[in-house]
């Protein structure tokens, strides 16, 4: 299975979401590829926001070496599920949408709630982690 992450900026959230994913698959030795995006482009070409990297760190989980990207049309050919952060990352990417499989395989990772941006305040990276997982562990058990 191919699933990609998507946040705003691919720097705090959906790379988060890509290294915890990717983690929790491989502990249950599902043979999963996960990727992330971001719907804005301020930071193609860099790494994670040094804060998201730290967070993800402290649970044994690295994600230092991803590079920022934007997310394309092409995506919705390459991934099974396009798992996004927020209304908004969900707005910018159905808009991109081609047809209803391209709609369908579209989702909010936490289903009916949204994860937050942590950007504007380092204490909420530690609670976004937290629901990320949270959501990943679901997802995990619907599809496994």
């Amino acid at each position: 299975m191919r699933i990609l992450m998507v946040c705003l900026g691919n720097i705090c959230r959906s790379p988060l979401a890509e290294g915890i994913m990717q983690h929790l698959a491989d502990e249950q030795g599902l043979d999963w590829e996960i990727d992330s995006a971001g719907t804005g482009d301020w930071h193609i070409g860099q790494g994670p926001d040094r804060r998201s990297v730290r967070t993800a760190r402290q649970h044994g989980i690295d994600i230092s070496k991803q590079v920022c990207r934007l997310f394309s049309v092409s995506d919705f050919d390459t991934f099974d599920h396009i798992l996004v952060m927020d209304k908004s990352n969900l707005s910018n990417v159905l808009a991109m949408a081609r047809n209803d499989e391209d709609v369908k395989k579209v989702e909010l990772l936490l289903i009916d709630k949204i994860v937050p941006d942590p950007y504007f305040d380092d204490a909420q990276f530690e609670p976004v982690f937290k629901l990320i997982e949270n959501g990943c562990r679901e997802f995990i058990a619907r599809y496994k």
